[in-house]
């Protein structure tokens, strides 16, 4: 398995879950500005969409978006992804959430857009996932999943633009919690993002 990545980016979540998985894979990063792989390959013929993450299987076919591949890595592995029922729908329904709305209030941000009502909308989204994780462990129960390695992705872009999370104690808390998980601290490792 070979995963395309940014460091710090989405695909970080995947990183986390093959990690927890235990799976050997091997990492490559994308330079966004000359679309192009750490190796020289031309990135828009991995992913034409242009973004991470991607994760090229054994087999040589690609799978594109994030919540895809999450699904897909977590298939067989009831802890990270339910194999069926109201508990996989819940996965995937805090998944969605952190996709569309989450990730998203972000965008404007990374883009130098970010105004006083994008900061707003942030924080109102913040507040969302706050009241979602209310006294959970994790965001769907006990269980570490999927969309906890989601989640902690995302909530660390709030250190990036400078918005802390102490509005938000039990997501800071949560936050906490899973940068601890040996799975974090080596993805985090790899990446460069923290120091071995």
């Amino acid at each position: 398995m070979k995963l395309y990545y940014l460091p710090g980016a989405c695909s970080m979540s995947s990183h986390i879950v093959i990690n927890e998985l235990g799976k050997p894979v091997t990492l490559e990063k994308v330079d966004k500005k000359n679309g192009k792989t750490e190796s020289g390959a031309d990135y828009s013929k991995i992913n034409p969409r242009g973004y991470v993450p991607a994760l090229e299987l054994d087999s040589g076919e690609v799978l594109t978006e994030n919540i895809a591949i999450l699904t897909y890595l977590g298939e067989g592995h009831d802890s990270l992804l339910p194999a069926s029922g109201l508990e996989r729908a819940r996965v995937i329904e805090v998944l969605s959430f952190l996709g569309t709305e989450l990730h998203k209030a972000f965008a404007p941000y990374f883009g130098g857009n970010a105004g006083e009502a994008e900061t707003e909308k942030l924080k109102s989204k913040l507040g969302q996932l706050e009241a979602w994780l209310g006294d959970k462990a994790f965001l769907t129960g006990d269980d570490f999943t999927v969309a906890d390695a989601y989640g902690f992705v995302i909530l660390n872009w709030t250190s990036v633009v400078k918005l802390p999370l102490d509005s938000w104690p039990k997501l800071k808390a949560y936050h906490e919690k899973i940068a601890a998980r040996p799975s974090v601290k080596q993805a985090m490792q790899a990446e460069g993002l923290v120091a071995a």
